[in-house]
């Protein structure tokens, strides 16, 4: 860093001031070409990831002929941390990057309940930065596995609201930088286009019989996804309406029916990825069109049904996400309408083996997937839903 002044025929009172005629001028350089040429390469690396990756697939879910409906599936449990927050992570890093936040040497932060930390500590370690991922005592072996894989730590935290507060802490104590994927995954991706999740949707869909779907079905963690979504549907001025569904024990539901921004839950969710205790600021309300409350059980159970369908283990996210597709559907059946439905396969299950694929795991929850399994079965079979009974 250089400073220079130059100084005119009267005197100056201070920096910029004057008590004549001529001013000084004040210069501060703080160019760095060791930092920008890591900076340069770091984008580099980050953008060539994205280069070499091909799309993610959009996978058909069996419905019956007569139905003249198409449901679909985007895959992002095929991207190369193998889920749908490896597209997240990319542009966090990007705009972090960008802005000057993420510096060579320093620790990436981020307060991640565990696909996140995983795809964050990919691109951390791409960069030859080290990544601290806080995440609830609760969260996955299976992820914190991958976290470590990845060249992560694992810092946990007993009280899910805590992660934010000791993110940002760790982040001063170590000179680090606190990614806050809460904050910023709505504004980190770029949502006119340039390949996000919504026009990679269109373009696959060209082809089919139903190029624009009737609905897109996306589940919230962050909300950046669905914000990204649903802005592109705006922007593109497309007549696909946005529903987002909400596990229990988040509080996106009542926030979004309330119109209450400061709506919170007690207690983090069970499906791993998505619902938050709080409104998180990238959780944008205005532009979606529909919640639905998604009982866990019913997430579970739609998650086994997808296995039976198309031979795929999801995780609990992707289970949401179809429940309230499928339900989608059947209203469209009911109407004699048809049309398309896109909905994510957000992560694969092997994550979740000693969870939502455990028998045991959900005793001891107390969760009985048995009446909504049956209201799949019942809807794939005959065309018509029957909400879930005792």
């Amino acid at each position: 860093m250089s400073t220079t002044g130059t100084t005119g025929t009267t005197g100056t009172t201070g920096p910029g001031t004057t008590t004549g005629t001529t001013a000084t001028t004040v210069d501060v350089d703080r160019s760095d070409a060791d930092y920008r040429a890591w900076l340069k390469e770091a984008v580099r690396k980050v953008q060539a990831d994205a280069n070499r990756s091909a799309d993610t697939h959009l996978l058909k879910f069996p419905l019956p002929e007569a139905w003249g409906i198409d449901l679909y599936l985007k895959d992002e449990s095929t991207h190369p941390t193998g889920s749908l927050k490896h597209r997240l992570a990319r542009s966090l890093f990007l705009y972090a990057l960008c802005n000057g936040w993420v510096r060579p040497g320093r620790p990436v932060i981020e307060a991640s309940s565990g696909s996140t930390a995983v795809s964050e500590a990919y691109f951390a370690k791409l960069i030859g930065v080290p990544f601290i991922a806080v995440m609830p005592r609760t969260t996955s072996p299976e992820k914190c596995r991958l976290i470590e894989f990845h060249g992560g730590a694992c810092h946990f935290v007993d009280d899910p609201m805590k992660m934010y507060e000791e993110s940002a802490e760790l982040a001063a104590r170590t000179g680090g930088h606190y990614m806050d994927q809460f904050t910023y995954a709505e504004r980190a991706t770029d949502w006119r286009g340039n390949n996000n999740i919504a026009e990679s949707m269109y373009q696959q869909l060209k082809l089919e019989r139903f190029p624009e779907p009737a609905w897109i079905v996306a589940t919230a963690g962050t909300g950046g996804t669905s914000a990204t979504i649903a802005r592109y549907v705006h922007y593109m001025q497309h007549d696909t309406r946005i529903c987002v569904p909400d596990p229990e024990n988040s509080c996106f539901f009542e926030g979004w029916t309330r119109n209450d921004p400061d709506a919170s839950s007690d207690c983090g969710s069970r499906i791993e990825g998505i619902g938050r205790p709080r409104m998180e600021p990238s959780f944008v309300p205005g532009a979606i069109d529909r919640m639905m409350k998604v009982p866990d059980a019913a997430s579970v159970a739609a998650c086994r049904a997808l296995e039976t369908a198309i031979g795929r283990k999801a995780g609990g996210s992707t289970g949401t996400g179809l429940w309230s597709a499928l339900k989608i559907v059947s209203e469209m059946v009911a109407e004699g309408r048809t049309g398309s439905v896109v909905t994510l396969l957000c992560d694969p299950g092997d994550r979740y083996l000693d969870k939502y694929y455990s028998d045991e795991w959900l005793a001891a929850q107390g969760l009985d997937i048995a009446p909504y399994a049956k209201t799949l079965d019942t809807l794939l079979t005959t065309g018509v839903w029957r909400e879930p009974t005792a």
